[in-house]
């Protein structure tokens, strides 16, 4: 079983920053490739960012580019989303997301999901 649990979600003012963790546990995600999606409300669900989780190779949507970084700890299991220059448009509940290995520029086919954290930036 893979649980993923999302925190560090918000209130920040625009051009601010935050950071959003993504606790996982399961037994190895040697193979996985990690992702970042979010949804507003009225809105369908937008892939954010992905990465390899034993590589490290990263993939951001071109909306975030140069703006989010994500990362990850191997040691602690965490997957992280470093967000910087927030504007009111990426207001939306943040999730994580993990599959079993794919390329990373693949944005479907994400196998667990976590319950989302609450991301507002106020204008």
């Amino acid at each position: 079983q893979v649980q993923l649990v999302e925190s560090g979600g918000g209130l920040v003012q625009a051009g601010g920053s935050l950071r959003l963790s993504c606790a996982a546990s399961g037994r190895t995600f040697s193979n996985y490739v990690m992702g970042w999606f979010r949804q507003a409300p009225g809105k369908e669900r937008e892939f954010v960012a992905a990465i390899s989780w034993t590589y490290g190779g990263t993939y951001y949507a071109d909306s975030v580019k140069g703006r989010f970084t994500i990362s990850r700890d191997n040691a602690k299991t965490s997957l992280y989303l470093q967000m910087n220059g927030l504007k009111p448009e990426d207001t939306a509940v943040y999730t994580c997301a993990a599959k079993r290995g794919g390329p990373i520029y693949q944005q479907g086919g994400y196998d667990y999901w976590g319950q989302g954290t609450q991301v507002t930036v106020s204008s």
